[in-house]
């Protein structure tokens, strides 16, 4: 089975974007992909377009009693 592994190419060393392969030796297929940032530089800013949100309850416990869940019954 094969599977996928994200890395930073640089400097003739890959860098890890997750978990790194339990592995000593093994043949590679290698895609490179359009130069960005680094995903520890890059910054997430808010949409304007996504509008406002109103919290009505308290976020670490649920809106309804557990009674009237329906998904429960």
């Amino acid at each position: 089975m094969l599977k996928s592994y994200e890395a930073i190419y640089e400097n003739g060393e890959f860098k890890w974007l997750s978990d790194q392969p339990d592995l000593k030796k093994a043949r590679v297929i290698v895609t490179i992909l359009k130069e960005t940032e680094s995903p520890q530089k890059r910054r997430r800013f808010p949409v304007p377009e996504a509008g406002k949100v109103e919290i009505i309850g308290d976020i670490v416990s649920p809106i309804v009693d557990e009674e009237d869940w329906e998904c429960l019954k």
